[in-house]
């Protein structure tokens, strides 16, 4: 950015080592924050000032969850800043936007749902803000990064605030701290600037018993906002999952083990889970499946290829309704492909518990051990909220993040009390019908 070192100064106002080096970035997506009392709003409102400044004509977005955040964190803020004693800058209410002098633009908006989306497709945006990036979704998160255009030679970035917790904890997670990307998405493109209440000596002057209130927060809770700790964040349903306890290198099963695989299937998203119990009463998920727009003769080519013998595969009851045209079910259809498929019919709650208690110590150490290189359930049975609605039950959504967990669950659920007897009979038939 042209002349950042000297903007602040023209503000009136002196940026932390964390701010100057987030006013700084010129990379495309830049997320600053991960604890709480970083100064990240009041950063986000200066980063935009600047930009405004430093390149006339820009035109800007700033996005927040809710219109009353939006107003009391940075409608009023930015109205004290630009259009005060000196003023920079004109606001114009209707339009919720501020006029710059020099020709910027800054447009601040909200979305409460997906419903505020339209409000930005079509438009074109050099840079876009978005203040709590981790109380929207990915979705939310792809529509707005399609509004990054223009044929100017403005530049083209994001820079959001981020705090973990939250529906959206999951993809900012996933971009900024695991740093897993997917194809299309360039790991040049992403930097994430950590700040805690520590980097913001104003806060810790005028308020010094901020601390002490964070300290005091319930453990999980402080690991999120004091911490910045994205590995535990308030409303997580699976507290209790430590990757550093329930992540272990591969072994070697002995004799004796009974495999299972569980599956949760859709043609959004296949999620297999293929699990080995020891004699000892320990189980590894060892193997994942994890695709989506699979048809049902794909995915059953996907399950077999990994099956073996006196394999026990869970599926949940649905996959036993029968369609009204051919007077066939999915399961009909897994079956075709050699797969025969185990029905429960699963309870979310009693599931829920079950899968917590495999997930606890047995003996010290966790009865549940999940081995790396199934990513997928290791990245999302973490992210799982509470059902706000239903606090025994976890949140349906985002809904990418459920299926390898539900797939858990099947499992948890159909072992909690060993084998059943007529399991034993689909095991044969997986291992004697095969191709």
């Amino acid at each position: 950015m042209q002349n950042d070192a000297s903007v602040p100064f023209i503000l009136n106002f002196s940026p932390t080592e964390k701010q100057r080096e987030f006013f700084l970035s010129d990379a495309k997506f830049t997320a600053y924050g991960g604890a709480r009392g970083g100064g990240k709003s009041f950063a986000l409102r200066y980063k935009l000032i600047l930009l405004c400044l430093a390149y006339p004509g820009i035109r800007v977005l700033l996005i927040r969850r809710s219109y009353p955040e939006l107003r009391e964190n940075h409608i009023r803020p930015l109205c004290e800043i630009l259009c005060g004693k000196t003023p920079i800058a004109k606001y114009r209410e209707l339009e919720k936007a501020f006029d710059f002098f020099c020709g910027s633009h800054m447009l601040l908006g909200y979305l409460s749902s997906h419903d505020d989306l339209l409000r930005y497709q079509g438009l074109q945006f050099d840079i876009i803000a978005v203040d709590e990036a981790t109380q929207i979704d990915e979705e939310m998160f792809l529509v707005l990064c399609a509004s990054l255009r223009g044929a100017n030679s403005f530049p083209k970035r994001m820079y959001l605030t981020c705090n973990p917790g939250g529906i959206g904890h999951g993809w900012v997670k996933r971009l900024f701290i695991d740093r897993i990307y997917r194809k299309g998405e360039n790991p040049e493109d992403y930097r994430f600037i950590p700040a805690s209440v520590y980097d913001n000596k104003a806060l810790m002057e005028q308020d010094p018993d901020y601390v002490k209130r964070l300290e005091a927060l319930p453990e999980g809770l402080r690991a999120a906002w004091l911490c910045g700790r994205w590995d535990v964040f308030s409303g997580q349903f699976f507290s209790e999952f430590d990757e550093r306890k329930h992540v272990v290198s591969p072994i070697s099963f002995p004799n004796g083990t009974r495999f299972y695989a569980a599956m949760d299937y859709g043609l959004d998203m296949l999620a297999a889970l293929f699990i080995a119990v020891l004699p000892n009463g320990r189980a590894y998920v060892y193997d994942e499946i994890y695709e989506s727009n699979l048809i049902v003769s794909r995915a059953a080519e996907k399950i077999y290829a990994k099956l073996k013998p006196d394999m026990t595969v869970i599926a949940p009851a649905d996959l036993w309704s029968r369609s009204k045209d051919s007077g066939r079910s999915v399961s009909d259809l897994f079956a075709d492909g050699g797969v025969y498929l185990t029905k429960i019919v699963p309870n979310r709650i009693d599931g829920w518990l079950a899968l917590k208690e495999w997930l606890a110590d047995m003996d010290g150490e966790p009865k549940l051990r999940i081995f790396p290189n199934c990513v997928n359930i290791l990245r999302t049975l973490p992210l799982l909220l509470y059902d706000p609605k239903n606090h025994g039950d976890a949140a349906t959504e985002p809904h990418e993040i459920t299926h390898a967990p539900d797939a858990l669950r099947y499992f948890a659920s159909y072992c909690r009390g060993g084998m059943t007897e007529d399991s034993s009979l689909l095991r044969r038939k997986n291992r004697f019908g095969r191709r």
